[in-house]
């Protein structure tokens, strides 16, 4: 198939075209965030039909959820330009959303079938640009991630290793659990969505993806430090455990991921065992930036 991927400077854009690279199933148009900021309607649809492709996957949003970055109203009227265009030209729309749809305060994984419950604004406006592609574009997939992180790109991991290695340190909350997800394995699970839709199943809907084990912020940052530690010189007490307000409630947004394993045969994988080779990639991009 053909695959027009936006955003395909994001992390989870990146490990897309490397996946795609190696196993070679798809024809890959790559339009970077800066391509994709349209100022109108039509240059939007424009780039849609030249494109010519069979499937558009959408990064971006997620990708600025992720990153810290504001999500502007301007965010999704280009989704809804872009879910306006799949269904004038019938091109599938696979959107990638983010398990900050959901507030947390569920006392068991989120379903598809869950009302986004999130009132802050970075959630809420998530849950807009699903409404969006829900009700605009017919052949509509929509695929909520736990957070992404990688060694490319303002992601979990970036975010809290740069502090770390300027000498800085992090305290963090230990309140609200989730399942982060590698980029890498975000990737293969995009990739095998496209590899179904290629033998024709049309599975529209939302569905879930999150690694096998849950986590906190701090969990994760311990994890992250262990296996820093082995190249860059960080001491233990760098990562520390915020205080809570009395009384507060533990959050949780794990994702129930029944639905994508019913459907596409996709099973999870624990995201601890892409740690050590991220932090190894990160190292050896300094080293080659010192030694240049």
């Amino acid at each position: 198939m053909r695959v027009l991927i936006l955003g395909s400077d994001t992390p989870l854009g990146i490990a897309l075209l490397y996946r795609q690279a190696i196993v070679g199933r798809h024809d890959i148009v790559p339009m970077s965030r800066s391509a994709c900021r349209w100022k109108s309607e039509r240059q939007a649809k424009k780039s849609i039909v030249r494109a010519k492709s069979d499937v558009v996957v959408d990064v971006r949003i997620e990708a600025a959820g992720d990153s810290g970055s504001p999500i502007q109203e301007t965010d999704l009227q280009r989704c809804h330009w872009v879910a306006k265009a799949c269904q004038r030209t019938d091109t599938a729309y696979l959107y990638v959303s983010s398990s900050r749809v959901f507030s947390g305060q569920l006392d068991r994984p989120y379903k598809e079938a869950d009302d986004p419950d999130n009132e802050e604004p970075t959630g809420q406006l998530l849950a807009r640009a699903e409404k969006l592609v829900t009700e605009t574009a017919a052949r509509h997939l929509i695929l909520r991630l736990g957070p992404i992180f990688s060694s490319e790109g303002i992601n979990l991991i970036t975010r809290m290793l740069d502090p770390l290695r300027e000498g800085g340190s992090l305290i963090l909350d230990n309140n609200l659990r989730g399942s982060p997800v590698a980029a890498d394995d975000g990737a293969r699970v995009v990739l095998a969505v496209l590899d179904q839709l290629g033998t024709g199943l049309e599975p529209w809907g939302i569905y879930h993806y999150g690694s096998s084990d849950k986590a906190t912020y701090y969990e994760f940052a311990e994890a992250l430090l262990a296996s820093a530690s082995q190249f860059f010189e960080l001491s233990s007490s760098v990562v520390q455990l915020g205080a809570e307000p009395d009384g507060m409630r533990s959050l949780d947004r794990t994702l129930d991921c029944s639905k994508i394993r019913n459907t596409f045969a996709i099973q999870q994988v624990s995201w601890r065992s892409a740690i050590s080779d991220l932090i190894k990639h990160v190292y050896q991009q300094q080293q080659e930036v010192n030694h240049g």
